[in-house]
């Protein structure tokens, strides 16, 4: 067997049900891994026996043995990427580039057999910060990695950074300080209600005490809307698609964060880089998010959204959704 599909299959999402492929439940995998885990299970599957899964023919108009010289094509494909492909884009991609040639109704049909992304609605996101601020920009911030609980909605994520930054270290409040020493003393004493309650203190004052690779480090709280989109409230369509999409894109990941101003809420407006994926475009390309034209200008912002509606893909697949800004307007005036 493959080991890319071997290590996929069981380390990253291998389901605890004997049903094979993404139309059967799959308890304890990720919503967005089932397309992929199903595909390397019924390819390690192919390996081993030569057979094609039953229920393809359903969705494709080729024969067995068409569909078969597609799996030991993509099966091949995979065992030869590096690395191999891990998220429902990416395996997409995979196929389609795999099966090139082949009659579109099969590749199509393939690809919404294991539920996964049609062809057209694939975005590219070039990678890369910019090398200088955009206009506005008033300082950057480098966070700790991001819990994904932190992920408010697809527009709000909170943030932490180690006052070990030296944008940081000479603003602690001194009773912050003095509760973190306090708080350590505590803890190596054993005497955990009273580190519980000097950490109390610590939150109150906008900071935490966070676990960073068995260290503690203390680190000041930011609350990051982005700038220039708006995605839908989490009572809305696809705002909880706008929320899954950005906690899988800054999950566990340090961000680079350029901070514009804070608005009448706390928050800090600013732009989101994540292993240099600037944050705003994915949601936009995506259909996940409009472009919020009346603070932000931006025309990249404007032809990432033209490029969803015209795509018609995420909110952009109904014909007139509700635009968030007007939706929190009704529920404010009691409509």
């Amino acid at each position: 067997m493959g080991n890319a599909l071997r290590f996929l299959y069981k380390n990253c999402c291998q389901p605890s049900t004997t049903d094979s492929h993404p139309h059967g439940h799959h308890h304890g995998v990720p919503t967005q891994s089932v397309g992929v885990s199903a595909l390397a299970q019924d390819l390690l599957h192919f390996e081993a026996t030569s057979q094609v899964p039953e229920g393809l023919g359903k969705h494709v108009v080729s024969s067995k043995k068409a569909q078969s010289n597609w799996y030991r094509k993509l099966l091949q494909a995979w065992k030869e990427a590096k690395p191999p492909p891990r998220t429902p884009e990416d395996t997409a991609r995979l196929v389609t580039a795999t099966l090139k040639g082949h009659q579109k109704a099969d590749v199509e049909g393939l690809l919404a057999y294991y539920n996964l992304p049609h062809p057209h609605t694939l975005v590219d996101l070039p990678t890369g910060a910019p090398s200088a601020y955009p206009g506005g920009v008033k300082y950057e911030l480098h966070t700790l990695p991001v819990d994904v609980k932190a992920v408010a909605d697809g527009d709000t994520v909170t943030v932490y950074v180690s006052t070990a930054d030296p944008r940081e270290s000479y603003s602690v409040p001194k009773e912050v300080q003095v509760a973190a020493i306090e708080r350590a003393k505590a803890r190596a004493q054993k005497n955990y209600p009273k580190a519980d309650a000097l950490h109390k203190k610590i939150i109150d004052q906008n900071y935490r005490v966070i676990p960073v690779q068995n260290e503690e480090v203390l680190a000041k709280k930011y609350r990051i809307r982005l700038r220039g989109i708006d995605a839908p409230e989490s009572a809305m369509p696809y705002g909880k698609q706008a929320k899954e999409e950005l906690a899988n894109l800054v999950q566990g990941k340090s961000l680079r964060v350029l901070v514009y101003e804070e608005d009448r809420y706390g928050r800090y407006v600013g732009d989101i880089y994540c292993n240099g994926i600037f944050a705003q475009e994915v949601m936009l390309k995506k259909g996940l998010a409009w472009h919020y034209a009346a603070y932000d200008r931006r025309a990249e912002l404007a032809n990432w959204e033209k490029e969803a509606r015209a795509k018609r893909v995420g909110l952009w697949a109904s014909k007139n959704p509700e635009e968030p800004w007007e939706w929190r307007k009704d529920r404010r005036e009691g409509r």
